[in-house]
Formats: structure tokens, sequence, C-alpha cells
């Protein structure tokens, strides 16, 4: 017997991708909806090689007898439909922020603190950490359990797709006007800069002590998921790219560390793959990343200003690891666990 399952923004870039992942992984369905606003009720999208669906009105959308909604479509819309879903009895697992910080409500990545699920019926909804977040916990958690850090430094460079399709129409237009001569549209307002072969050292809006919200939310959510005591320093870009997100991470542990240590520490996580061959092409990038589940990480050194110091290089699909497939594998865990029919 399976689940109903309703997918919520189901028409934008990550609830295409939880449509995509619901059927690669089999997870076990019964009945999907896919849900968007009423501009795109009727018409159809994928899921799976052989299933069309026709898309449903959210706002009048019967959540009762559906048993998961994963839900991807903007904060303000998620803060109204997400607790109502909810109280139809329907667990919700939430890819916005609205619900991140909310000390009722879990943030959780599966190989990270799988356990904090159990958590979901204070209000019925699980919440799906910031996508530079993800992949970064994912890589820490391993470090964290065996050489105990105190302190971590992240820059991040991230793809134009963490801003939704139109971030992503945004570069390829300025690009495509850049080689044909044309002057850069004063209609595009994705970005405060022009990000085609540029790098904006902003993402999302900056907050009384000069970070932005992105910075804030990797500190808080890294704190929330992993340990409080952590120390996190985050400095976040846009970068010209696609889809996948990058991290150069520093670390200080209270341990002492080596690189070799943490490359077999690293090599036996969940979720992580280690490429890391210290010379041309042994490495991973964003463009190779992209379609993939892992979180990748290359380029591990120590960090010799620091008694117990390491850096690496991590890289991720966005929409996938980041977003998308993050929200499956929270469902797969209240499927097994939470939910057993």
């Amino acid at each position: 017997m399976g689940y109903r399952v309703a997918v919520i923004g189901a028409t934008g870039n990550v609830g295409r991708q939880m449509l995509s992942i619901l059927s690669e992984r089999d997870f076990p369905v019964d009945e999907v909806a896919a849900l968007a606003s009423e501009r795109s009720v009727g018409s159809a999208i994928s899921f799976g090689e052989d299933t069309t669906l026709k898309v449903r009105d959210l706002a009048t959308f019967d959540f009762n007898g559906w048993d998961i909604a994963l839900s991807s479509p903007g904060a303000s819309v998620s803060a109204k439909f997400s607790p109502r879903a909810a109280a139809a009895g329907c667990v919700v697992i939430d890819n916005t922020s609205h619900f991140r910080m909310d000390p009722l409500v879990p943030l959780v990545v599966p190989e990270v603190n799988p356990d904090a699920i159990a958590n979901y019926t204070k209000k019925g909804i699980i919440a799906n950490p910031n996508c530079s977040t993800i992949q970064m916990v994912v890589a820490l958690k391993p470090l964290h359990q065996r050489f105990k850090i105190k302190r971590v430094v992240v820059s991040t460079y991230q793809s134009t797709s963490g801003a939704g399709k139109e971030g992503m129409d945004e570069l390829f237009n300025q690009t495509r006007g850049i080689y044909m001569n044309e002057p850069l549209s004063k209609t595009q307002h994705k970005f405060t800069k022009q990000i085609a072969f540029n790098v904006i050292p902003h993402i999302d809006v900056f907050m009384d002590d000069g970070a932005t919200k992105e910075e804030w939310k990797m500190t808080a959510e890294t704190r929330k998921i992993l340990d409080p005591n952590i120390a996190v320093h985050a400095n976040c870009a846009r970068v010209p790219s696609f889809i996948g997100h990058a991290e150069y991470i520093n670390i200080e542990t209270e341990s002492p560390i080596t690189d070799a240590e943490a490359r077999e520490v690293l090599r036996r996580a969940k979720g992580v793959v280690v490429v890391d061959m210290r010379e041309n092409e042994g490495y991973v990038t964003p463009a190779e990343c992209a379609g993939e589940d892992p979180v990748y990480v290359s380029r591990i050194r120590r960090d010799f200003t620091v008694a117990n110091g390491l850096s690496f290089w991590c890289v991720s699909d966005n929409l996938r690891k980041g977003a998308a497939l993050n929200a499956v594998q929270i469902a797969e865990v209240l499927a097994e666990k939470y939910l057993k029919k």
C-alpha cells in the first residue's frame, strides 16, 4: 500500500525535480497531485517517463486524506498553505525558508540528523534547510563526529538556479546580449548587478551587522542541525553558472586532524564522494555535479595557520541534494519509520 503525495509548487525548478526524484527512487505512491497557482492549472507536467499529471489549483485543493506534501512554492505561499495542509493531517516537508528556525519544526538533513524527523508531530511540518547549508553539513557531520569541529569559515559560489528559473533566464539573456552586442536589459531585476561574466557578493537581503540573510542562514541552520556550539562565518556569492553550488570550507577542530585522516573519514561517509587526486582534473566542479545526487569533496588539505585546521572544496547539485532530493529522502525516512501503512 502506497501514499498519497502532493507536490506544492510543482511547476517550479525544485517542484519538477521533486516529481522526477519521487519517480526515480520508486517512492511508494498510490496517487500524486501536482499543485501550483491558478495560472498554471490544467497545464501538463511529467511524473516519471510514462506519466503526465494535470496541474491542480493549490488555493482550492483539499488536503484531507493526503499523507505527505512536498512543498516549494516560495516562503509567503508556504506560510499560508503548509499549516493548512498539516491541519488536514498531511505531513508537510517544506523547502522554503519560512519554517526553518521555528523551534517546533525539525530542520533535517537525513545523513546528519534523521532522528529529528520524529518531532514532526509538533506542527505536522518538517523543514528542508537552505541548499548551501545542506551540502556543507553533509560533509561536516563525519568530520565533527571524529574530530569535533570548533569553527567553520565557508565561502560559497552559488549558481543562478538558486534564484529560480528567473535567475537562470537572466544569466542566459545577459550572456546572449553581450555576445550580440546588445545593451544590458533594464527589465531584468533578479540580481542586483550584472550576473553574466561577473560575480556578485550578495545573496538575499542585507542585515544590520553587514551580513546577508543567506550568510545568516548558513550560520543559524548549521548550528540548529549539527551543533549549537560550532562557530560559523559564511561568505556567499552568486556566480554565472546555471546549476551546482560550490563551497570552499575551512574548519578548525578540537582534536588533531590530518588530510589523510579526513580523506578516509569522508570516503566512508554516507552521501559523500571524495574525488581528490591532486592533479589536473583531479577534482569535481559544479558543471560535473549537475544531475548527480552526492556531495562531492575535493582539494582536502591541512591549514597550518591554526593547530588543527583543514580546508576542502565541496560541490553539489543545488536543485537535487540542495532541495528536492533532500526532501524526498526525508519523506522516505518518514514513510519507513513513522507513517507505516
